[in-house]
């Protein structure tokens, strides 16, 4: 598996099944999209999106929310941007790639545990989409090295 996750040499081949990379390829669309929305939008999308009532912090409290959301975006961005230059450039590190998506995804999902979190008026759309792509990653990392492992094990029989 380790062999999987960091190959020696990333190679621009990958041997896991293909639906790995069609779902990435949403995953990535997601990753720019919700970054933009939140580098770009006049409140980073806390109270637009997520129903943060900015209105009863302080200015400089409501600035330091729209400031972390606004950087929480570019996460988003970039990690994005370095999971389609390793799609396009480096499929071999697919497998890597869905490994970083379940830590992103799994990590904010948990963050309740060590954060106090944000009162919010409802859910917000993230929290209820998070519902679906924690898992949905996290079955496409084992996916992904579960189909390596096995084409690798058919070309190493041959």
């Amino acid at each position: 598996m380790k062999d999987i996750l960091f190959p020696e040499v990333a190679v621009n081949e990958f041997k896991g099944h293909k639906l790995s990379i069609w779902v990435l390829y949403f995953y990535i669309f997601k990753s720019f999209f919700a970054g933009l929305v939140h580098m770009f939008a006049s409140d980073g999308g806390a109270q637009s999106i997520g129903s943060v009532s900015l209105d009863s912090f302080t200015q400089g409290g409501a600035d330091s929310v729209v400031t972390m959301f606004g950087l929480w975006g570019m996460e988003q961005f970039v990690i994005g941007l370095i999971a389609l230059v390793l799609l396009v450039r480096y499929k071999s590190l697919i497998p890597l790639i869905w490994a970083i998506y379940a830590v992103e995804y799994s990590g904010r999902a948990l963050s309740h545990i060590f954060t106090p979190g944000l009162v919010t008026d409802h859910t917000p759309p993230g929290v209820m989409v998070d519902n679906i792509l924690v898992p949905l990653s996290i079955m496409m990392l084992i996916f992904s090295i579960y189909t390596t492992k096995k084409n690798e094990d058919i070309d190493n029989e041959i």
